[in-house]
């Protein structure tokens, strides 16, 4: 799971960074890196985006904490 934690967050920095690019300079690196101008989208550009757009749900549960297992309670009667 760490592993799916680390990659969700490394497309959540990439998506966070694009967003700062486009409202800062009106530069879209996602689709400059995907050989497509401002706005534009190809297959390629749509998979990044998706990507980048899962990362950020599984980034919500992350960030929630996932519920934790309760942990057995002994008996009493258990001597």
């Amino acid at each position: 799971m760490s592993t799916i934690r680390n990659v969700s967050l490394l497309l959540v920095i990439v998506g966070a960074l694009n967003w700062l690019l486009v409202g800062l300079f009106g530069f879209d690196l996602v689709a400059a890196i995907t050989g497509d101008s401002f706005g534009q989208r190809n297959a390629l550009s749509n998979i990044v985006y998706v990507l980048v757009g899962i990362a950020g749900v599984v980034s919500i549960f992350t960030a929630l904490g996932a519920p934790k297992p309760v942990a057995a309670v002994p008996s009493r009667h258990n001597v």
